[in-house]
């Protein structure tokens, strides 16, 4: 079966295990980008897996490439049904004929056969993992030099000795990543030199976090919108710093994660499934954790923008200089979701034009003025109907009492 070729799923990639000329048309068909599985690092988990030599000898003659999902590389890739593999949040299924998915086959020879082994199931998965963790890992590379930080500078400025220690983390990570990178494994030597290290990013990780909560504290207490807006403007370049430490911090963790999978594929390939579902379920939390301080910080900063955007009358550039750097700040924090993988999308806002304010200020004047003059017309005929009401009783009364006072002014004894 020379055109046959195996799918693994684990929600953040797929394996396309096969014939390498024929896993190689299917990726050019899909016009998929990937990256080389590494399969003969499954002979540890064969080892212990049960396998017969005839299943090793099926690594030796199969490809495997790796690609990443995502919203592009989901839609390219053929639309199947697929068989729920014995690895936790592992799919699999068997595409035919030139690389181009017909039907799902039967699990019988060649690669579909081998990964029907648990053991080789569970092996294909960690690796898929370390390669996911390793995409991330040059998407944060690329991150850091896009946006011109240097991470290293900004942790030697700071007073905090466990942030500075960190520097000393990476080259440990760094050589053992590249003793890795040489010898094809993680072994006791390498290892014993990056278990202290994990501590040290958590502390820097932390301390990057408090950072931001700091920046969203001094927003919170600022009300003059001149003092708002230089806090505002100041937190564009410190945001945009505490993120490039925290984007490091990540990448660190995953270099770990990368070489404890390695670590346990090697000495207890047993325990291996189980370690991946942990470092996956930790790696959540740790986009949770950042998440939740970079939302307060987006909060803060659009609570700063409604108050600017209410007093533009009386503050029109300071207003404007608070919507814009709440803006800035919001991008920047969207693409740095965006790298981690963390859901979510923030508008930009709009600053209150000066003449708009001024216009809706006119229009209320001018609805409170004609209000006013129709509540004085009111009055004005209330009080001219009960001016005429009152003039009307006095000048029946003066009526009524004039043939009595002339009455009384006449002589008595006049007989005329």
């Amino acid at each position: 079966m020379d055109h046959e070729i195996d799918l693994v799923s684990d929600g953040d990639g797929v394996a396309v295990i096969g014939d390498e000329a024929a896993v190689e048309r299917f990726l050019a068909a899909e016009g998929l980008e990937s990256r080389d599985l590494g399969l003969p690092r499954l002979t540890s988990a064969l080892a212990t897996g049960g396998a017969t030599s005839q299943m090793t000898s099926v690594i030796a003659a199969n490809s495997g490439r790796w690609v990443k999902l995502t919203p592009d590389s989901a839609k390219a890739l053929p639309t199947f049904e697929a068989m729920q593999g014995s690895s936790a949040g592992v799919s699999r299924a068997v595409l035919t004929q030139e690389g181009k998915i017909k039907q799902i086959l039967e699990f019988t020879t060649g690669p579909g056969a081998l990964l029907a082994n648990p053991a080789v199931l569970a092996g294909a998965a960690g690796i898929m993992a370390q390669l996911a963790m390793q995409q991330t890992m040059d998407e944060i590379t690329d991150y850091l030099a896009t946006i011109d930080e240097k991470v290293d500078d900004i942790l030697r400025g700071q007073t905090d000795a466990v942030v500075a220690r960190t520097i000393g983390a990476g080259l440990v990570i760094q050589e053992a990543m590249t003793i890795r990178e040489h010898g094809g494994r993680v072994n006791e030597v390498t290892w014993s030199k990056v278990q202290a290290v994990p501590g040290t990013i958590a502390e820097t990780q932390a301390y990057a976090l408090r950072q931001l909560d700091g920046i969203a504290e001094r927003l919170e207490r600022k009300k003059a919108v001149g003092d708002l807006a230089k806090t505002a403007r100041d937190a564009e370049s410190a945001v945009r710093e505490w993120l490039a430490v925290l984007a490091r911090c990540f990448q660190l963790h995953d270099a770990i994660s990368v070489l404890e999978l390695d670590r346990v594929l090697a000495a207890a390939p047993d325990d291996l499934e189980a370690h991946r579902l942990g470092i996956h379920a930790a790696r959540g939390d740790r986009r949770t954790l950042i998440a939740q301080s970079t939302e307060r910080l987006i909060a803060r900063m659009d609570m700063a923008a409604d108050l600017a955007n209410s007093k533009v009358l009386l503050h029109p550039a300071a207003s404007g200089a608070v919507v814009r750097s709440r803006n800035a700040v919001a991008a920047t924090v969207n693409d740095f979701h965006e790298l981690l993988g963390v859901q979510g999308d923030r508008q930009s806002l709009e600053a209150r034009r000066w003449s708009d304010a001024a216009s809706q200020v006119r229009d209320r004047a001018l609805e409170s003025g004609a209000e006013g003059v129709d509540a004085a017309w009111r009055r004005g005929d209330e009080a001219f109907t009960r001016a005429r009401l009152i003039g009307g009783r006095v000048s029946r009364a003066v009526v009524e009492r004039a043939p009595r006072r002339r009455d009384i002014d006449k002589d008595p004894d006049d007989k005329s």
